[in-house]
């Protein structure tokens, strides 16, 4: 203790004592074991955050296809006549619209119960 800095001596006495409590809890490993959980732990955390990320990737991935096969949809659908008025073309678009955002929520809600998509990988 005494080739320790004044300053460092109470956080060596508190390894110490922290060291004595775990020896005592497990007398072969000592803190090493509580390390070795720890570390444990800290492994499964990033696997767990590992799979949200790829399934985070994969729904996006889904998302896209969704919108380009809605797009090359939309692209091989026959045209409508030219709007009587301006107001007819807004009408339209705004049925258009929400129709799309019905459509978009529906595809949500399927992708969340996991009812609809399959994992590009597991």
């Amino acid at each position: 203790m005494q080739e320790l800095p004044e300053c460092q001596r109470s956080d060596a006495v508190s390894s110490m004592v922290y060291e004595a409590g775990a020896r005592i809890r497990d007398p072969v490993y000592g803190c090493a074991g509580a390390v070795f959980q720890l570390q444990k732990q800290v492994n499964e955390l990033q696997a767990q955050l590992a799979k949200a990320q790829a399934q985070v990737v994969n729904m996006q991935l889904q998302q896209a296809n969704v919108l380009a096969l809605l797009c090359m949809d939309m692209d091989k659908a026959p045209s409508s006549p030219p709007p009587s008025s301006p107001q007819s073309a807004v009408d339209d678009t705004f049925i258009t619209n929400s129709s799309y955002l019905s459509f978009m929520e529906d595809i949500n809600n399927d992708a969340n119960s996991g009812s609809l998509w399959e994992p590009l990988w597991t």
